[in-house]
């Protein structure tokens, strides 16, 4: 058998063929590149040709991903769209080495779930709580007296920063509007 599973035979049938070069460009944030393609069963082209290549196709453990200008063989076919790669291999069969940079989507983010919302403790959410429910409590201030809409301590600390924006000469809204104001907006 050949590398991809193919026997020798079975790639002519199956209109295979085979190719190497490097890769012209690859995004890792969509999974998908073009490879330039060299020499084709072993003939060197004088001219290089842009071959379409998927991270599912790429022979490599974990994150799939190709860099620019590295060497790589690998079988393709013609499609409706062009040649398209079927396997992509490091030289002579070894894994690719693959792009050091990830996509930005990938790098682990703190989650707002990782403290529960019963307790306020970290490492379990409130349905696996093993205190019984708590009351509810303002997000802002942690007073168990009223919620964040109605929070005293959030609406006075908007007034001082509505005065310090609107200047010591300016004419601000008046304290009324500006309550009223903060306990429409404020969550």
């Amino acid at each position: 058998m050949a590398e991809g599973g193919y026997a020798q035979g079975e790639e002519q049938d199956a209109g295979l063929s085979r190719g190497s070069g490097v890769c012209k460009w690859f995004n890792v944030r969509m999974g998908f590149g073009f490879l330039s393609m060299s020499s084709m069963d072993g003939a060197s082209l004088q001219q290089t040709v842009d071959v379409f290549v998927h991270q599912s196709k790429l022979h490599m453990e974990g994150f799939r991903s190709l860099r620019e200008g590295e060497a790589v063989e690998f079988t393709f076919k013609k499609s409706s769209k062009g040649l398209e790669s079927v396997q992509v291999t490091g030289p002579d069969g070894a894994p690719c080495l693959g792009s050091e940079r990830r996509p930005k989507g990938t790098q682990k983010r703190r989650s707002k779930c990782d403290k529960c919302y019963n307790c306020g403790g970290p490492g379990h959410h409130a349905k696996e709580c093993q205190l019984p429910p708590q009351p509810k409590k303002c997000h802002f201030c942690q007073s168990i007296s009223h919620l964040v809409a109605s929070c005293p301590v959030k609406a006075q600390q908007q007034q001082q920063q509505q005065r310090q924006l609107s200047g010591p000469g300016s004419q601000g809204v008046d304290d009324e509007e500006e309550q009223r104001h903060a306990s429409v907006s404020g969550n």
